[in-house]
Order: structure tokens, then C-alpha cells, then sequence
């Protein structure tokens, strides 16, 4: 959650990084170019030491992309705040809900659905506005022969993350067995409370946490909340962390809500930030991304500043893919998907947007290829009002 701009932020400012570290509508739709925006800020600033005033865009200032987006089928519809997405080699998508605590598992090819389980412990504060309940999911890196899968989701006093065993044999609503938390702890309220987990190109497990609406958690090294953590399939910390027997791999975040890894192992998050930026961030161990000293681009000495970043009123940006070279980032607020061209670490185009006002809020991001993304909107998730077929998994066609 964010406090709105009394005036409003309307342009979007774009900084080129070298870092050195790693309303709805129907379910199909024509196609969709992606709108004007502002010309960006170029920057070259450090990692370590940024830089407090951009200079003005220049002739070597990158143009904006180019290309469409079509809406080309409905996956599925009908769902519940769909949160977090887990693909299987087998072509099935698992899918958690939010407010209801439920696992479906959905059928790539077929839009066939069927109930996975139900996380009994997790709790959903929806109706004060909230945000906790059942957010991301992650598949084992084994998932074929052991059938492993994480969740990270709240209960009445933290966050947790659990492992459960899946049972494609067994009756449908009754797949899921032997649950073991392997880390509890996690701060919860009724705001930020992260939920993003994903499995790393080195096998490890990743968790975003937000900072439960107290922002000098952040900094905090020996509080979990405002940070990305990195562990074993047990909840340890990962040997090759960067703080001794901690499970902190980078600190100083408010709402990360996104992760994902390029081609080249590069970790990338999106955050949520409060009156100012919301930010596209590379991710690089033990860097400090500056919440709440610094939000956006600032002078913070020791703080990473994003690679990219939007006015909080067309953004608040969930989950993010990439895809061909390109992050594809969900907004919520902004009721958009970016598309942010990227050539290793530096930013090579504008970023575009795409879909905009077309669905709704957009939440979560796969890419099924270069050319073919899923999309979940939510509409379900008490900030808006539902449309007819609510909340929808929506296929993309990227060209």
C-alpha cells in the first residue's frame, strides 16, 4: 500500500545503470501498441555512489521500443486474486489464490482446471484492505522426481514459507501432503508483506519480504523484514551469503514484488516505494537498496539506486519476467504491462506499456517463451471492482 501524491507524478524517469554486479474487458482482445512516454533521464552513475541530480537527456538518449502485445486467449477465469505462478515440465501451470488459500493446477494447453489443496494456516486480511493470505509459489528444481513445492504465505502473527509434497495421483482437492515450514518469523501486517519466492539459476531459494508498514526493519540486519533472502530447501542460510549464518542476501527494500534472472544469471526485483519512485532494481549480493533513506534515485551514500523508475501513480509493480532480452513488468495501479528493453545491465529503450486500462490491475508475470507471456489480472483483490470474469489468467502474443 501507498500513500497517493497530492499532485501526482506523471513522468516516468528512466536511469541507464552500469552496475557492476551480477477496468475490465473481455478475455480476448485486438492488438494493443504501446502508448507515448516521456523521454527518460540518462544517468551514469555507481553502484555504490549515486548521483543526486540526472543531467538532461541527451542525443545519445535511447527511443522508445517498438512492437505490439495481442490478448490472444483466455487461460482461465473466474479465480480468486490469482498471486503467485509455478510452471511444471509437463505443460501445467499451478496457481495460488490469495484470499482463499487454494492451489489450482491449470492446464497449458487445455484451460483445464483442478483443485491442488488448500493452505489451512494461511490468512487473508482483505477485508481492512490488506494485503497477507497466499502469495508466491515455487516448484522444486527437482520437481519431476521429488514433487517438492514452497509456498509463502501469512498467518494470524508472520509469514512463513512451507514445503509440501505434491500427489498428481491422488483426488483432486487432496494433492498436497507432508507440509514442513522451513521459515517462520517473516514480519506480517496488514501491508508489504513480500511474498515473491523463486528458485535461482544456483539451485537456491529466494524470498522477497516486505518491511510490515515499519520501514527501519529494513536496515536491520538481523530483522527478516525489507529484504530478499537466500536458503537451502530447508529455510537455512545458503553457503556463499554474504552475512555469516544469515539468511539476508540484500537489504534495504520496502515491498519487493517481483524476481526473476536474465539470460546471463543477473537477478532483477520490482518494489514498490511510497510518494516518489517505484523502482526496477538489479540485484546484486550484500548491496544495500536504500529504503528508507533513499527511495528511487537519491544521494544516499552505500545505496544501489534502481536501474529504472516510475511515478507512483502509473506503476505500483508486481510481478516481472524476462523474455528475449526484455523485462516484462505487471502494474497494478497503473493498470499496465512495461516492457523495459535491456542489453546485459543497461537499459536500451524506453520502456513502453502496453494493455493500459484495457483489464484491470495486473499482478503476476510468466514468460512461456521470447514471444509468449501469461499475465494474471487482479481485480478480485478489493482495490477495484470486479468485472464479469474476474479475476483471468490472460495469454499473450509479444511481437
Amino acid at each position: 500500500m501507498r500513500t497517493r501524491l497530492v499532485t501526482g507524478i506523471s513522468a516516468m524517469v528512466v536511469a541507464s545503470a552500469m552496475i557492476s554486479a551480477c477496468g475490465s474487458n473481455a478475455g480476448t482482445g485486438p492488438e494493443v501498441t504501446a502508448s507515448s512516454t516521456p523521454a527518460p533521464v540518462s544517468t551514469t552513475p555507481t553502484a555504490a555512489t549515486p548521483t543526486a541530480t540526472a543531467p538532461s537527456a541527451s542525443a545519445s538518449t535511447p527511443g522508445a521500443a517498438t512492437g505490439s502485445v495481442t490478448v490472444s486467449r483466455t487461460l482461465a477465469q473466474g479465480l480468486n486474486v490469482p498471486w503467485g505462478l509455478a510452471r511444471t515440465g509437463s505443460g501445467d501451470l499451478f496457481v495460488t489464490s490469495r484470499d482463499t488459500g487454494r492451489i489450482t493446477l491449470i492446464n497449458l494447453a487445455s484451460g483445464r482446471t483442478t483443485a491442488v489443496g488448500t493452505v489451512a494456516q494461511a490468512v487473508s486480511n482483505a477485508s481492512s484492505g490488506g494485503e497477507a493470505g497466499l502469495l508466491g509459489i515455487a516448484l522444486s528444481p527437482k520437481f519431476a522426481t521429488d514433487h517438492q513445492l514452497f509456498v509463502y504465505y501469512s498467518t494470524a502473527s508472520d509469514n512463513r514459507i512451507s514445503r509440501f509434497t505434491y500427489t498428481p495421483t491422488a483426488a483432486a482437492g487432496s494433492r498436497l501432503s507432508g507440509q514442513k515450514v522451513i521459515l517462520s518469523g517473516i514480519p506480517q501486517a496488514v501491508h508489504h508483506n513480500g511474498g515473491q519466492l523463486a528458485f535461482g539459476p544456483d539451485g537456491m531459494l529466494y524470498a522477497s519480504t516486505g518491511d510490515a508498514s515499519e520501514s527501519s526493519r529494513a536496515q536491520d540486519r538481523s530483522d527478516l523484514g525489507g529484504k530478499i533472502l537466500r536458503m537451502t530447501t530447508d529455510g537455512k542460510p545458503a553457503a556463499g551469503n554474504p552475512f555469516s549464518g544469515s539468511l539476508v542476501w540484500t537489504l534495504g527494500h520496502r515491498n519487493v514484488q517481483g524476481l526473476a534472472w536474465d539470460a546471463g544469471g543477473r537477478m532483477w526485483a520490482s518494489e514498490f516505494g511510497d510518494k516518489t519512485a517505484d523502482e526496477l532494481n538489479l540485484i546484486a549480493k550484500g548491496r544495500n537498496y536504500g529504503w528508507p533513506d533513499s527511495e528511487g534515485r537519491g544521494s544516499t551514500s552505500g545505496a544501489t539506486d534502481p536501474v529504472a523508475q516510475w511515478g507512483t501513480e502509473e506503476d505500483s509493480p508486481s510481478g516481472i519476467a524476462i523474455a528475449g532480452g526484455t523485462v516484462w513488468m505487471a502494474a497494478l495501479k497503473g493498470e499496465r504491462l512495461w516492457r523495459i528493453p535491456l542489453n546485459g545491465q543497461r537499459l536500451v529503450a524506453r520502456p513502453a506499456d502496453f494493455l493500459t486500462e484495457k483489464y484491470g490491475r495486473l499482478r503476476s508475470v510468466m514468460a512461456l517463451g521470447d514471444h509468449t507471456l501469461l499475465v494474471t489480472t487482479s481485480n478480485t483483490d478489493g482495490r477495484q471492482t470486479p468485472g464479469s470474469g474476474d479475476d483471468r489468467i490472460l495469454m499473450l502474443t509479444v511481437r
